[in-house]
């Protein structure tokens, strides 16, 4: 290429080289936001632009696809294997189960022990997974004690974000800010790749601040979404839309399946179970031949259903459909799935995904944020988020719980836990923490191992490696980090760290540090959590050592505000798995979030000047 174009005029003053970076990192902010694009692929696209702009990024194909092989990835990629590990053998659910034991129906007691579980766990088990796992244990609590889960789902959440600073491997968002600090650290003396337990003192308050605001305020400004007992029926205003039809002795459906008797084409109808004397069918009944007499519960709206009965020859029972009614004793369950991020169903539709056959399970309805769908369900495009109402057989119920495409807001009836599998498994985690924090092997040879160690012990079966990985969040990271080098090599962090820098003419360093702490929270919640540290590392140091601070400090607090992204179900992944189950709103996480941000804020900085200074 033309070396007049490489070496481009400035504009405006600014070096044509910061103002493609910069154009590529807000391009890749409005896709963040806007979520055009699955934030993977998002990732990925910025790759390719980096290195298509070489010339003006500085990124060669070597270095863009860097991020493949980066330290943070691929412990973050073994921590996820060994979290699993341990979620396979059921010791989180069996400590949820035996704290729900004695909540009982005290909701203070309630809240101590999601937060007692939740906060400890997520400090040696990756955050994100230990959410997954509780939210159905918190859900049957919330249930069995008399309380609505509104108030116990988002503390959960936050909770697991407070104990995910408690060590190195808590979060994700640790590993990728100790990879990007060890980086910088050739040009600033001060930085380092953080050890296991670098700033645990830090956590430790943070952890308790947290869990005292949630036990004592929280909870008050956490609405009743869901009120306490209400059914699923209730709660999805199904009342119109499930009713019970016999089928008359002259009716045309007789002799014919399920799957041919009603044209779906015609009629917006789903047969959920069909009951012939003591016998109940369930999924798969679509074979199922219809007799006389048989009992049709049915997905329908009033109209639909009117027509249908006309046509069919079909006499409704005209009784109040309940939860009971459609997860009779233990043949079936009505239960919730929420859809996370890289799950296969995002962009389906339960046609397309062939969901019935599939998963041997119906859908009743959607909840998308505030929004209930029951009508047309096959042709509703799935989307991250998204609750589903499920009904289906306690078989169906444990593989879906088994599957990585769900999360399942209830507990199955059978699981498949490896009980004795529980010391193995600790005992690997514990090796994994302990050889980095005494020196001996850095945390990726230690994580690699215990990920070897979980296979050759039967604690994990090489089958299910693949499937413990969340590739959603590596793609993410294998994505943002070459961004945060072009931002570094083109001199954009330098002139952003200027510009921020200049606001210590009328604050103290103190207060730049504040500022950086809570615009990191901000910038985390229209982003990933992961890459708004990417970003606002690089531009945080130079900032700090303009006004002549120690960089480390301003790292730690970019690292902490990131990971404790309380204002939104987007910015962090945790939040969304609670927001269908919770019933929540956005307005929900604001109200509750964005006191205990302020709070954080003051708390996490004092301690970050009492225990590193400034």
């Amino acid at each position: 290429m033309d070396s007049s174009l490489v070496d481009a005029t400035r504009v405006v003053g600014v070096p044509t080289d910061v103002l493609v970076v910069f154009g590529v990192v807000l391009f890749a902010l409005a896709l963040f936001t806007t979520e055009l694009l699955p934030v993977d692929v998002t990732a990925i696209l910025v790759m390719v632009m980096l290195i298509v702009l070489e010339p003006w990024t500085g990124i060669s194909p070597a270095e863009g696809i860097s991020g493949f092989s980066n330290e943070a990835t691929i412990t973050v990629l073994a921590m996820l294997i060994l979290s699993e590990g341990v979620a396979r053998t059921g010791v989180v659910q069996m400590l949820g189960t035996r704290m729900a034991a004695f909540a009982g129906d005290d909701l203070r007691k309630q809240l101590l022990a999601v937060i007692g579980v939740s906060g400890p766990a997520s400090g040696f088990v990756n955050n994100t997974p230990v959410v997954a796992i509780l939210v159905p244990v918190v859900t049957d609590l919330a249930h069995e004690g008399h309380t609505s889960p509104s108030k116990l789902l988002i503390p959960l959440s936050y909770a697991s974000m407070f104990g995910g600073m408690l060590t190195l491997v808590g979060t994700s968002t640790n590993l990728l800010a100790s990879n990007v600090a060890g980086r910088l650290g050739g040009q600033y003396p001060t930085l380092h790749r953080f050890s296991m337990f670098e700033f645990t003192q830090l956590g430790v308050v943070v952890l308790l601040t947290g869990s005292l605001y949630l036990l004592f305020v929280g909870h008050h400004l956490l609405p009743e979404r869901i009120p306490p007992e209400e059914d699923y029926v209730d709660e999805y205003e199904m009342d119109e839309y499930l009713t019970e039809v016999v089928v008359d002795d002259d009716s045309p459906l007789v002799g014919s399946t399920v799957e041919e008797a009603i044209d779906t084409e015609r009629f917006d109808v789903d047969v959920l179970q069909l009951v012939r004397g003591e016998r109940t069918f369930l999924e798969p009944i679509r074979q199922t031949t219809v007799q006389a007499g048989d009992a049709l519960t049915l997905r329908t709206d009033r109209g639909t259903l009117s027509r249908l009965l006309t046509d069919g020859g079909l006499t409704p029972v005209g009784a109040r459909m309940a939860d009971e009614d459609l997860g009779p004793g233990d043949e079936s369950s009505l239960f919730e799935v929420v859809i996370p991020r890289g799950s296969a169903l995002v962009g389906e539709t339960l046609a397309s995904s062939t969901f019935r056959e599939r998963y041997d399970a119906s859908v009743l309805a959607f909840r998308r944020g505030r929004e209930r769908i029951r009508d047309r369900l096959e042709a509703v495009r799935i989307g991250v988020g998204d609750t589903l109402l499920v009904q289906a057989s306690a078989n169906s119920v444990d593989r879906l719980a088994a599957n990585p495409d769900f999360i399942v807001a209830h507990q199955p009836p059978d699981p498949d836990y490896r009980t004795d599998k529980i010391p193995v498994a600790l005992a690997i985690v514990a090796g994994v923490v302990a050889l980095p924090a005494l020196d001996v092997y850095p945390i990726l040879v230690s994580a690699l191992a215990g990920v070897v160690a979980m296979v050759v012990t039967d604690v994990l079966r090489p089958s299910e490696l693949y499937d413990s990985v969340e590739w959603s969040v590596i793609f993410l990271l294998a994505g943002v980090i070459p961004l945060g080098v072009a931002l570094e090599r083109s001199g954009g962090a330098e002139l952003l760290g200027q510009a921020v820098a200049a606001s210590a003419d009328f604050l103290p360093v103190v207060g730049v540090l504040w500022v950086f702490y809570i615009a990191t929270g901000l910038v985390t919640e229209v982003i990933s959590n992961n890459a708004s540290v990417v970003l606002m590392i690089p531009v945080a140091v130079e900032a700090a050592t303009r006004i002549g601070a120690d960089p480390f400090a301003f790292v730690l607090a970019v690292t902490f505000a990131a990971s404790t992204s309380f204002l939104g179900p987007i910015g962090y992944q945790t939040n969304l798995f609670v927001y269908g189950p919770g019933g929540y709103r956005f307005t929900d996480y604001f109200r509750i979030g964005a006191p205990l941000q302020i709070l954080l804020s003051v708390v996490t900085v004092a301690g970050i000047v009492a225990f590193w200074g400034v």
